[in-house]
């Protein structure tokens, strides 16, 4: 009966067709999604639980997300549970967010065992792509180009959190490239971890990617902040500064020990200007309480970009760094308080 309920709230969240008809048992949504109109073409990336494949629907370019319990699961009961919440969830909150900076969500369906969740397509790839291959190449973003990044991200970060939704496993792979004649922009995509920022669930175990993820949640504390996705964020910055993966050279479970009991940090380059540096040390500062809003990140990011198009450097800001460090401190206050 329970289930029947949960299924039923989420009638709210399908689009293009009539009301999902339900029962006790499964639920039948074939008109809540025009399956006619859904063509799947090639697999183009998966997951441990999901395949994603090309495809159309209504002539629009769509990414279809296929959930299932693979064939290899021991407890298959319990991972159709799993896999279950983790759908209902990522519907729910795909359905709240409509914003330039965040993957566009065009509809979900459930036929017996088998979720769906259909996005618009984006061909450019992700984030992670487009470093690897500047890596390949041995070359290295301008510090312009990091900004207007970091901004592309920082925005839709500010947006998701307003709507009071938790991330929980920003990375590059989870940011998608949006390119067109008019610009290059980025939006925050896979949701597939988030949470309700008001939850007061232990994170689940398969929740986040270790060597992103925030100290608090690699404890598995309850009630974790979006301060989380403040955390992943900066490292995100540090790669796009650095060129470099965090903490690279490491598996992700000797991340996880070293950032919780070696209290280990990233390697910021020497040659990464003082300002972005701080920024970067205040995303990842081990105490979330410490950590930036994304509000307050946005605001710095434009006085960077601001003090970057008026000379081509960040003197405007460096100016008011002193080389003590009580007024160094002082300055971090000043920067997130403006």
């Amino acid at each position: 009966m329970v289930k029947h309920k949960k299924i039923s709230a989420l009638q709210k969240y399908f689009h293009h067709g009539k009301e999902i008809t339900s029962s006790s048992q499964n639920f039948e949504n074939k008109n809540a999604f025009d399956l006619s109109r859904l063509s799947i073409g090639q697999n183009f990336a998966q997951g441990a639980d999901s395949r994603l494949y090309r495809g159309k629907y209504n002539d629009q370019d769509v990414a279809v997300k296929i959930i299932q319990v693979q064939d290899e699961e021991v407890d298959e009961k319990s991972s159709l549970a799993r896999l279950e919440k983790q759908f209902i969830q990522e519907v729910s909150v795909l359905s709240k967010l409509h914003h330039r900076n965040v993957l566009e969500f065009i509809g979900a369906f459930r036929q017996e065992d088998v979720f769906c969740i259909i996005t618009e397509y984006l061909p450019e790839g992700s984030l992670r792509s487009y470093l690897n291959k500047l890596r390949s190449q041995e070359s290295r973003l301008k510090l312009q180009k990091v900004i207007v990044l970091a901004l592309e991200i920082a925005h839709g970060m500010e947006y998701v959190h307003s709507k009071g939704i938790i991330h929980r496993d920003l990375k590059p792979e989870n940011v998608l490239i949006d390119k067109n004649f008019l610009r290059f922009g980025l939006k925050i995509a896979d949701f597939g971890a988030s949470c309700e920022d008001s939850s007061s669930e232990i994170m689940d175990s398969d929740a986040g990617t270790y060597r992103w993820m925030a100290p608090e949640m690699i404890k598995g504390k309850k009630s974790c902040t979006r301060k989380v996705d403040v955390y992943s964020f900066g490292l995100v910055l540090f790669e796009m500064v650095s060129r470099r993966i965090p903490f690279a050279g490491m598996s992700p479970v000797q991340v996880a020990y070293a950032v919780v009991n070696r209290k280990l940090r990233p390697d910021i380059p020497d040659e990464c200007p003082a300002p972005m540096k701080n920024l970067i040390e205040q995303c990842c500062c081990l105490d979330p309480k410490i950590r930036p809003d994304f509000c307050q990140i946005v605001k710095v990011l434009e006085q960077f970009e601001a003090s970057l198009a008026h000379d081509g450097t960040l003197n405007l800001v460096q100016n008011c760094i002193s080389q003590n460090n009580h007024k160094r401190m002082r300055f971090l206050h000043w920067i997130f308080k403006h």
